[in-house]
């Protein structure tokens, strides 16, 4: 036993009650360690101090034996009462065999243990704080303490050590804070409750600056706001948001920068099931919200990283209503932030930032040294589906967008076919304000974006298709996109494609000014991407004929509008006359046809058609005709449009030569039903000229042979009915009318140098070469069933 040790300056009996297991002794020895201890300090003899002290933690405390270390604890503390206000020399010695105690797998003991340092901690008070770390790594432990006894015990030496904090003007915010972000990510229901408690409280302490050590705290703060306790939940929540009313306070001083890593990585939810993930993410998103309101232009770096956060969320349904609303809000606020500033010459960024490199130079850093600052926390969420951004250069003063790495995240949004549609339609509104805020910039990803923004085309939602085709309009009509090399189109190996004439010369006017270089004669106002927008439109609609049929005059109509219909109108027939695959041509061509007659947007363009006063118009119906020779009935209705009824009339002559088919009559039908609608109203006003109109009625008849007796025939043939006599027409100031009337046909022919025998000879080839290839094709198909058969 350890009676036969030399314990002095503890006499025998003390070292005997102290090993007794009956805590009545133990507590008159304490008594006497006490009364001891104090006729040392008033002797002002340390050295027994100390030694007493040693010996008690030595032999008793660290015993192998439980009544002695439960001796030993007891004696300590009554080292610490005597010691009063001087206990703070020897706290060191008094506390660290205390809490190896916490350990013990003796509950009791345990429980003994928190008893001793409650009463040295109450004697010391503010000495204690040199060693808060080792009081509370040993309380940390103890939160989580399966015996009930030890747990009631740990809460009031936690009261205590609060109470303690509070007070002091001491603290050493520093030396614990690393402590805390060690700590912070215990699993542990308790330990989280233990932690949290303390952060609230050294928050609310006005001398204690803990919002400037929360990037070292914050991803763990929203790993405990996940946790199953809706108590530590509820806590959680009013500590962040105790910071987030500090940050709005003090945004000057806010490390936002530090933290948009984190929030970007917890607006994204790993797991939807879970129902604690939601407050997380609705949390994260509340608190980006603020960062950008608050920190204005200083987030632009980051823009890519909080979209990759932010897109996904504007798709979400109305049970995440309030996570969906700040996302918006979240997202035009960041829309707000880029300005025309943003699209000055990165040749002058880098000049002026001594070489180093530009954020719009490379690829964006997606995975960078920003993972350090985030521990092994990050597992929990789930890395692989996070995008981590950090900016270009931290230290440069002038804030630069991170403009590559937006249109990478925009494009991978596109592309994802998983995405939601208000997230669709949220990137090409980006990407629209990209191109009007920072065209020049943007005309540099154009061609990796192009594809995407076409095949966006295919899309089951109208919206997002006028979102798209917006994009895909400002592109084609931006003076920035205006390349040095002016384009036409050709056809090569049986594909559209752009073909590349020579470029201004060394010293001509710039491409990129004001004045753009014509792309062709066809897009006056158009940039060198309009061609190549209307060539590739043309040939996904020759790839995917269900998206010409469900969506073609859809997409056109907004075109028109867009980017004026006669840009359009041009250009397509200007591509389709030297499309190799007649069928299309003539599918197309309807369509255009069909559009032309009946689309509101195209009144203007129609008005412009209809007289032929100028020599651009006739410019432009010979254009239009050269491609509408693909479809005969077609290309008749574009001579009623323009009044040009010889030369319908020598057109319908022409049919008898042609394959008339059930798909011709069809047409011939669709057109007779046409002329009875309010586009032709002027047509119809024309036959009570009988004398001046004869090949508008010849026309009509010549119509009316062709159609079997359906209905078209009996509507043609009874409006055909109604057509006056010219006798009965004649008036008294007929004279005068012929005159007018003569007039303004020497007006218009003054104006027309259209060559109709020309058109007639165009008309007659491309039919020729229609029959040609329908001859092949019926061939081709009675040739494979033969082998069938066979």
């Amino acid at each position: 036993m350890n009676t036969e040790k030399d314990f002095s300056p503890l006499t025998p009996n003390i070292v005997r009650a102290l090993n007794d297991k009956l805590y009545e002794k133990r507590k008159v020895a304490a008594l006497e360690i006490e009364k001891l201890v104090r006729e040392f300090v008033a002797q002002n003899n340390s050295t027994q101090i100390r030694h007493v002290i040693q010996i008690l933690a030595s032999e008793f405390a660290l015993s192998q034996h439980p009544h002695s270390r439960k001796g030993g604890l007891i004696g300590l503390a009554a080292c610490s009462i005597a010691l009063g206000k001087d206990s703070g020399l020897y706290l060191k010695e008094l506390i660290e065999p205390v809490l190896t105690c916490f350990n013990d797998s003796d509950s009791r003991l345990r429980y003994y243990a928190c008893e001793a340092l409650y009463n040295i901690v109450k004697v010391a008070r503010g000495a204690v704080l040199p060693h808060f770390n080792l009081l509370f790594d040993g309380l940390s432990k103890l939160a989580a303490d399966p015996d009930p006894n030890v747990k009631s015990g740990s809460e009031l030496l936690d009261r205590l050590l609060k109470d303690i904090v509070t007070e002091s003007n001491t603290f050493d915010l520093v030396a614990f804070v690393p402590l805390l972000r060690e700590r912070i990510y215990s699993n542990n229901q308790y330990a989280r409750q233990f932690i949290i408690s303390w952060i609230h409280v050294l928050e609310s302490v006005p001398d204690i600056h803990l919002l400037d050590y929360l990037p070292e705290i914050l991803d763990g703060l929203f790993q405990i706001l996940g946790d199953n306790s809706k108590e530590i939940r509820r806590t959680c929540e009013v500590v962040l948001g105790e910071f987030l009313k500090e940050i709005k306070k003090t945004p000057s001083s806010v490390k936002f920068a530090e933290m948009a890593n984190i929030l970007v990585i917890h607006c994204q939810v790993a797991d939807e099931t879970k129902l604690t993930n939601d407050l997380i993410q609705l949390t994260a998103m509340t608190w980006m919200r603020e960062f950008i309101q608050l920190a204005g232009r200083v987030v632009l770096p980051y823009s890519s990283g909080i979209l990759t956060a932010v897109l996904p969320c504007l798709s979400y349904d109305d049970r995440k209503k309030n996570t969906k609303e700040a996302a918006s809000a979240c997202n035009h606020s960041l829309m707000k932030l880029v300005t025309l500033e943003d699209d000055e010459d990165i040749e002058e960024e880098r000049s002026g930032s001594m070489g180093s490199p530009s954020a719009g130079e490379g690829q964006p850093k997606m995975e960078g040294d920003s993972n350090d600052m985030l521990n092994a926390s990050q597992e929990s969420v789930g890395l692989s589906n996070i995008s981590f951004f950090t900016p270009a250069c931290s230290d440069r003063p002038q804030v630069t967008l991170d403009l590559d790495g937006i249109v990478q995240v925009l494009d991978r949004h596109l592309h994802d076919s998983s995405t939601g549609m208000m997230t669709r339609i949220a990137a090409l509104k980006w990407l629209y304000h990209l191109y009007i805020k920072t065209p020049r910039k943007m005309f540099r990803h154009t061609d990796s974006l192009f594809p995407i923004l076409l095949k966006t085309l295919s899309d089951e939602s109208d919206e997002v298709i006028l979102k798209d085709l917006e994009v895909l309009a400002e592109i084609a009509s931006s003076p920035a996109g205006q390349t040095d090399q002016a384009s036409s189109c050709d056809i090569i190996e049986n594909k559209l494609v752009l073909k590349v004439q020579e470029g201004p010369k060394p010293g001509q006017q710039s491409s990129t000014g004001p004045k753009t270089v014509d792309s062709s004669p066809s897009t006056p106002s158009m940039n060198s991407y309009f061609y190549k927008f209307m060539i590739n439109l043309l040939k996904r609609f020759s790839m995917e004929r269900k998206l010409l049929e469900n969506r073609g005059a859809f997409i056109i109509r907004q075109l028109c509008l867009l980017l004026h219909a006669e840009n359009i109108f041009h250009s397509m027939a200007d591509i389709l006359l030297k499309e190799e695959d007649l069928k299309f041509a003539s599918t197309m061509v309807q369509t255009l046809n069909t559009i032309l007659l009946t689309s509101a947007e195209l009144f203007q363009l129609r008005n412009q058609l209809k007289d032929l006063h100028t020599q651009e118009s006739c410019a432009l119906f010979c254009c239009l005709y050269r491609s509408w020779c693909h479809n005969p009935v077609a290309t008749v209705s574009l001579c009623f449009l323009t009044q040009n009824y010889k030369h319908a009339y020598d057109l319908i002559q022409k049919f008898g030569n042609l394959e008339v088919t059930v798909d011709f009559l069809m047409e011939v039908d669709k057109l007779v039903q046409l002329i009875e609608s309010p586009i032709f109203t002027y047509l119809r006003l024309q036959l009570l000229d009988v004398e001046n109109n004869p090949y508008l009625i010849k026309a009509l008849y010549g119509l009316l042979m062709l159609l079997p007796q359906s209905q078209a025939f009996q509507l043609l043939s009874h409006r055909l009915k109604c057509v006056p006599n010219p006798e009965l027409m004649r008036t008294v100031d007929e004279s005068k009318y012929m005159d007018s009337k003569k007039q303004a046909v020497c007006k218009r022919s003054s104006h027309t140098q259209v060559d109709y025998n020309e058109l007639l000879q165009h008309f007659d080839r491309v039919q020729s070469k229609h029959l040609e290839v329908r001859h092949q094709r019926s061939a081709r198909a009675s040739d494979h069933h033969d082998r069938k058969l066979m």
